[in-house]
Parts: C-alpha cells; structure tokens; sequence
C-alpha cells in the first residue's frame, strides 16, 4: 500500500464527516459555500480560507460561508474529496505549490487535472535563516560550507515546499539535492526550534513562520528566494542578487470541483476578483506578507502544467 493510501483511509472520516453546500439547480451557488483548505487549523492553506471568508462576509460577496478543514497527505486528501464534488460550483478549495509537490512526492492517485482551476491569488517566498550564534554571516559563507562539505550543513523545513527551495538553491550553489542532509518538520515553530537546539544547521521556511524570531535575534535571514527584495523588510536581500538563481514561489490559489459550467466558472472568478479587490483583503495581504499574483484562464491552466513539470523534475533531482 502507498503512503498516499495509508494515510487516505486513516482518515476517510474525516474527509467524509463535514456537509457539503449544494445549491439547487438555477440557485445562485454564492449562496451557501464551503471553503475547503487541505490542512489542519492555524497553517497557511486555513488561513488563506478564513481570509476570504471574512472578506466575502463582510463585504456581502457571499451568503452563508463556512470554512472546512481537510487534512491529510499534503493536501492530497483534501483535493480528492474536492475531486468527487461533481458540478458542485457552490464548493471551492486553496490549493498551491506544496500540493503539487504532494502529488508528486506521494504519488497520489489524484492531481488538478481532476479538478476545475480558477485563480491564482497570491504568492509568499522562503527565506534562508540560520541561528543567531552561527558561524554564517553572509550567505556566501554557508554556501563555501556547504560546498565543502556538503553532508555537514543539515537542513530544515517546515513542509514539502521548504525542502524544495533547498533543492533549488542546492542546484544553483553546483550541488547534487540528492547528497544533501536534510531534516523535515511539521512546521515552521519546529524548524525553528531545530536550528536553536542545533539539530540543524539551516533552514529554510516560508518568511512570516520565523519573521518573529528574525525580529528578536533568534535567527539571521541570509536570503529570501525572491525575484526582488520584499517589502518591509528590504534589507534582507534575495538569493538571486547573491550569484543564486532561485525565486520558486509559494502560491495559492483557488480550484473547484470538475463538471462545473463555464458560466459557473466565471461566476467563481468574478468572486475570486471581487474578493481581492476589498479593503479586507488588502489587510490579509500585508498581514500575512503575501505578494499579489493575480492570473486566470488559459494562463493559469499553463502555469499549473508548468509548475507540475518543474516540480517533477526536482524531485528527479533530488532521486524521490
């Protein structure tokens, strides 16, 4: 049995428990709507979900909204459950970069081919961090390390996308991903306690996970796998500005189930638009140090098959 398999019927129930709003045929489907985020509480696929929740609401851009969680399997579980929706437009689910590294790493017997894409929405990048106390004071000084050793720099991460970023920054310093250490967590919180232990030597994680400990000395940022420096904290400056090609990109966006009509689908990107365009979600955007990154349609669809091949090769590069 796949990992994929294992973890699907450890929690069958819960990816079956929760009520799914339907509307009635001819039924406006904005009426009641189910937010599904493939996780649990507290990470950034809910949170992105109770974002636009509260967006909708208060802005009247829905009815009534409720947020579901389902976790499982990097988020394989949840688009499964989203994938048996048929034609059910009144249910829409986050998606992003790691889920499309959970399919691939999993290889789970479900993708977004499965799935109806709507939006992308936003995009939030990684930042190299290493502890306060280390001996790496520019990312040039970690990469010589690495170089020379480079089973003697021990990585974290808080989830698949981290470790992902380490790959890609393994490749633009000259090294094989497949010969590197690297130590997964379940979050940024234990990535970070793992570099304070000394259990790692760096990590890298996804920028608002550790901005706290940045900003209390806990940690050093190195580099952000930016295109261009972020704002407010410009003084961190990106990893391709340093001599190392790397600005893979932690999207999310919006997917609904297949079977859904074309007016249906333009239905669920006008609220997609309609959402981003409100002061509420403005606030999300800065709060949570999101960077706009708005695309649907054909190019959205060809940015998912992009990404799927990029993604598939890395993890070739890494030998999963």
């Amino acid at each position: 049995m796949t990992a994929w398999a294992i973890c699907a019927v450890a929690i069958v129930g819960v990816a079956t428990a929760f009520s799914i709003q339907a509307a009635d045929e001819g039924e406006d489907i904005r009426a009641n709507m189910t937010f599904i985020a493939p996780a649990g509480p507290g990470g950034g696929w809910d949170t992105f979900m109770r974002e636009m929740q509260q967006a909708d609401t208060t802005n009247n851009l829905v009815g009534n909204v409720q947020v579901v969680n389902v976790p499982g399997a990097a988020g394989t579980i949840g688009l499964g459950r989203l994938s048996t929706m048929e034609g059910n437009a009144s249910n829409i689910m986050v998606t992003g970069t790691g889920l499309v590294a959970g399919v691939e790493q999993l290889g789970a017997p479900v993708s977004h081919d499965d799935v109806t894409p709507i939006a992308r929405v936003v995009e939030e990048y990684d930042v190299v961090v290493v502890p306060a106390n280390s001996p790496y004071d520019t990312l040039d000084d970690l990469v010589s390390a690495w170089q020379e050793d480079p089973r003697s720099i021990v990585w974290t991460g808080g989830g698949s996308f981290d470790q992902l970023v380490v790959s890609e920054f393994a490749l633009a310093a000259g090294l094989d991903p497949s010969n590197i250490a690297y130590l997964p967590n379940s979050g940024g919180g234990e990535a970070t306690q793992a570099l304070i232990t000394g259990t790692a030597q760096a990590a890298t994680s996804g920028y608002r996970d550790v901005s706290d400990q940045i900003d209390a000395g806990r940690l050093k940022a190195l580099g952000v796998a930016a295109p261009e420096r972020m704002e407010g904290v410009e003084e961190i400056p990106t990893l391709t500005e340093q001599g190392y090609d790397v600005d893979l990109a932690n999207w999310r966006a919006i997917v609904a189930p297949p079977g859904i009509t074309e007016e249906e689908r333009a239905n669920l990107t006008d609220l997609v638009q309609e959402t981003i365009a409100t002061p509420e979600w403005q606030d999300a955007v800065q709060r949570n140090s999101w960077a706009e990154a708005y695309m649907d349609g054909d190019e959205f669809e060809q940015f998912l098959k992009d990404e799927r091949e990029r993604i598939a090769t890395l993890y070739e590069e890494m030998g999963m």
